[in-house]
């Protein structure tokens, strides 16, 4: 399972997708998520906004991302 760090309290459904490389741009995002094909903790999400935070996991294609707080050092 791939990870991203968060460097803000949340990250946007649709940022997080392109973050990932699940998809080439914003457009692509808002399609994938519109038709259903994104699933945030094991639910359909259909809002590109949805807000993802620190233990979020999202899934797209088969592939599923964790969300993590970045660790201040």
């Amino acid at each position: 399972m791939e990870t991203i760090s968060l460097k803000d309290e949340f990250i946007k459904l649709g940022q997080a997708l392109k973050l990932s490389g699940l998809v080439e741009s914003g457009v692509d995002a808002k399609f994938a998520i519109q038709d259903g094909l994104v699933k945030v903790n094991g639910r359909v999400e259909t809002q590109r906004g949805k807000k993802l935070y620190d233990g979020d996991i999202f899934e797209f294609e088969g592939n599923q991302v964790k969300i993590t707080a970045e660790k201040a050092e």
